[in-house]
């Protein structure tokens, strides 16, 4: 039987591989990797740790002279892989959006507002307590900004999360909210921080993760070296304790904590990963009591064990729907 001109029979599976997305393209559902499993873990414990470590920095430089001066640090060493690599830079507007507006929202918003929150009278443990509210902002705003549906269990979660964190800050003797200008540049920091988050999930681009932290590391420092030039004296006494919070908060913090936050967001739901800040503070009073030997009164283990829970109900894995 002979075909009409121009007729063809289409083949019941197509032989041709699908065209992978070029770089700089936004991720539809994209295959978490298996490595990433170990990284809501990793994630709160080094970021826990960046608040001990930022103690010991701002005790001896102003706080965003410190912070251009770990972004100064985090660029030289990023260029180093991109030179030797040269991996692409983000094409398009598109692409060029998402990721200078995670810069500017993460890097340059959050951190300046959070270590100028601390210089104007605030304590670490308070600032933690208050940034760590990220969630329930994200939970409130995925819906709308990111497409995403907070269920009933999320939200059950998100409020346990709350009151440990509440409980463990609160169970601390002093919590120190410091002046009004300094709870504003807290809350701002909150802001900045929810921002970022819903920012890159929703503008986020599939890019090299060193081309995107170079870019974005550029962004925070040319924003905050300005900023320091203008309303500090650029103080800073080069002491063993001002080295090592530099070192691990360039490393620890900045290379390997936000690119695992990045990626969690991009891999997963907005609102389940921004539900791990609900552990930064128990584990940050944790991390002060065995290096430190800072007290932690017995009702924070309670606290402890409740953000515990909470975390659990809101990254558990929800029932799959069969057809």
């Amino acid at each position: 039987m002979r075909r009409s001109a121009g007729s063809h029979t289409p083949h019941p599976r197509s032989s041709q591989p699908a065209a992978p997305l070029p770089e700089g393209t936004p991720p539809g559902r994209p295959t978490t990797p298996r490595w990433l499993s170990a990284g809501p873990a990793l994630f709160v414990l080094l970021w826990s740790f960046g608040f001990v470590f930022l103690k010991l920095g701002v005790a001896d430089a102003d706080p965003l002279t410190f912070l251009a001066l770990r972004y100064a640090c985090v660029v030289a060493i990023l260029l180093i892989p991109f030179a030797w690599l040269r991996p692409p830079l983000p094409r398009g507007r598109q692409a060029w959006l998402g990721t200078v507006g995670t810069g500017l929202l993460l890097q340059a918003g959050y951190f300046s507002f959070a270590y100028l929150s601390l210089k104007l009278g605030m304590s670490a443990g308070a600032l933690a307590l208050i940034t760590s509210q990220q969630p329930i902002l994200v939970g409130l705003l995925a819906p709308m900004m990111a497409g995403e549906r907070v269920g009933t269990r999320h939200w059950a979660g998100l409020t346990l999360g709350v009151a440990g964190a509440v409980l463990v800050i609160t169970s601390q003797s002093a919590i120190g909210l410091g002046s009004a200008s300094g709870m504003a540049c807290a809350a701002l920091a909150l802001l900045t921080l929810s921002a970022s988050t819903l920012w890159e999930k929703r503008y986020g681009v599939t890019l090299h993760p060193v081309s995107a932290n170079l870019v974005q590391y550029v962004v925070g420092l040319a924003v905050t070296a300005p900023l320091a030039m203008l309303l500090e004296p650029m103080h800073i006494h080069w002491t063993p304790g001002l080295l090592a919070s530099l070192a691990y908060l360039v490393l620890g913090n900045s290379l390997v904590a936000i690119s695992l936050l990045l990626a969690m967001i991009r891999y997963g739901e907005a609102a389940r990963v921004s539900a791990l800040f609900f552990l930064v503070p128990p584990v940050t009073a944790l991390l002060a009591f065995l290096m430190l030997g800072e007290s932690l009164a017995a009702h924070a283990w309670a606290g402890i064990a409740l953000a515990a829970a909470g975390i659990y109900l809101v990254m558990r894995p929800g029932p799959r729907r069969t057809s």
